[in-house]
């Protein structure tokens, strides 16, 4: 059976979150279009098991905005505000947020008044492994495995007026028996398709999507 795969994979983000700081909006010239990089705060809650406590842990989201979306949605939005934001992963091209981080491009953005809810973080993405599985064991015997995979996509730029190809490269965990899955049959060159978050390590602030739900597709 031959098997057939596209160039254009899956890149879809789903953000609910409150907006750090009021939005700084610019203009480029030739053609003169409104672009405005905001930060988007989630908030996730889980349960400590060792102290029977909940505990909160907040991620920061770098999202460009670019074009109508921007006049249309932020001229007046203000820290604190909650936002809904839609779009793909993007090459970082920003030389003063320098890392290995991919920025957020937002393709939908709504706005909702101050206040608190509980958060979306979602991405649903898929590429091609680059790399070898890592497979670690946790104090408590739970099985963590890292990858990193390659998500090539197109989108159009507005302001190339052009179709722009993104290479994302990015790190991926897995924890429990997906973990241990991905060690016992993923190969460099699988297609994997992934549903999970948006997250940043502690320790050195690097991006990468945690996995809920992986399919491998191997060659």
């Amino acid at each position: 059976m031959t098997q057939h795969t596209s160039d254009n994979q899956l890149c879809s983000i789903t953000l609910l979150g409150n907006l750090v700081n009021k939005p700084e909006i610019r203009y480029t010239v030739n053609p003169i279009i409104p672009v405005s990089e905001i930060t988007l705060a989630t908030h996730t809650k889980w349960l400590d098991k060792a102290s029977s406590k909940y505990k909160e842990w907040t991620s920061y989201h770098q999202i460009k905005v670019i074009g109508p979306l921007v006049e249309q949605t932020l001229l007046h939005a203000n820290k604190g505000d909650l936002m809904l934001i839609n779009g793909y992963l993007a090459d970082n091209t920003n030389t003063a947020n320098k890392g290995d981080n991919n920025v957020i491009s937002a393709a939908f953005v709504q706005t909702f008044a101050k206040g608190y809810s509980q958060s979306i973080n979602q991405i649903h993405c898929s590429g091609i492994l680059t790399s070898p599985v890592k497979l670690l064991m946790t104090e408590n015997n739970k099985a963590l495995a890292q990858i990193e995979i390659t998500i090539s996509h197109q989108n159009y730029s507005i302001t190339k007026q052009k179709m722009q190809q993104h290479n994302i490269v990015t790190k991926v965990q897995v924890w429990g028996k997906q973990a241990v899955m991905l060690n016992e049959k993923a190969q460099r060159g699988d297609h994997i398709v992934i549903e999970g978050k948006l997250n940043y390590s502690t320790a050195d602030k690097s991006q990468f999507i945690e996995g809920k739900n992986v399919h491998l597709f191997t060659k």
